[in-house]
């Protein structure tokens, strides 16, 4: 495999762990440790991170080391915002094209999760949730709120790192709102579904903020 798949291969690993907040801020990247976890050399790895940092996801301390960025009470605020704007939006965009096959695997993603957690997978639950969100925003169809949602690096900020049976009530929280977001597209149910979605957002951006 070309040194530049290698690259990709680690850049989507590490921004999945960082967008699904299984990687939190001031946690530090090291080079050999991922080169040996991906199987990859030590120069794709930090092909990969620069790339990570091009985007604001990682930043170099002032000693050479790698590091996932911490979002600031600002950044919180911003993201909370935009989610709100590419979201709600998607939400209608599903709700006018009743789509059946986008509300079946957003179903499955709901049963994943549950699975998941049922399991104490809690980092592939933290994975399954991205996924929903970003399958709201695939199942528009809309190739450039795809693209804008995919470029604006998108975090998954309610949920804490290495949540367990003390975040229980956060998971039951988030299966119960994506749950209803499906049932209100099914039923075309557009209050449930809006309204789920804006208190999970809500729910969010108040957890994010506390650990500011």
């Amino acid at each position: 495999m070309k040194e530049d798949s290698l690259a990709n291969k680690v850049y989507s690993e590490v921004r999945k762990k960082i967008l699904s907040s299984q990687l939190v801020g001031g946690a530090r990247l090291v080079e050999s440790f991922w080169a040996e976890k991906m199987s990859v050399s030590r120069v794709a790895v930090r092909e990969a991170f620069m790339r990570l940092a091009g985007e604001s996801l990682v930043e170099f301390g002032g000693k050479g080391g790698c590091f996932v960025r911490s979002m600031t009470i600002e950044d919180i605020k911003e993201i909370r915002e935009l989610r709100e704007i590419l979201e709600i939006g998607a939400l209608k965009i599903l709700f006018a094209r009743k789509n059946k096959e986008i509300v079946t695997e957003l179903e499955l993603i709901c049963d994943d999760f549950s699975d998941m957690v049922a399991k104490g997978y809690y980092g592939g639950a933290c994975e399954a949730d991205v996924k929903f969100h970003e399958k709201m925003i695939e199942g528009t169809g809309n190739s450039r709120l795809i693209s804008m949602y995919k470029n604006s690096n998108i975090p998954l900020f309610h949920m804490r790192l290495g949540a367990a049976m003390d975040q229980m009530e956060d998971y039951q929280d988030t299966n119960k709102e994506h749950r209803a977001i499906v049932e209100g597209l099914a039923n075309d149910d557009w209050e449930l579904a809006h309204s789920s979605l804006v208190r999970q957002l809500d729910r969010g951006e108040q957890e994010a903020l506390e650990l500011a």
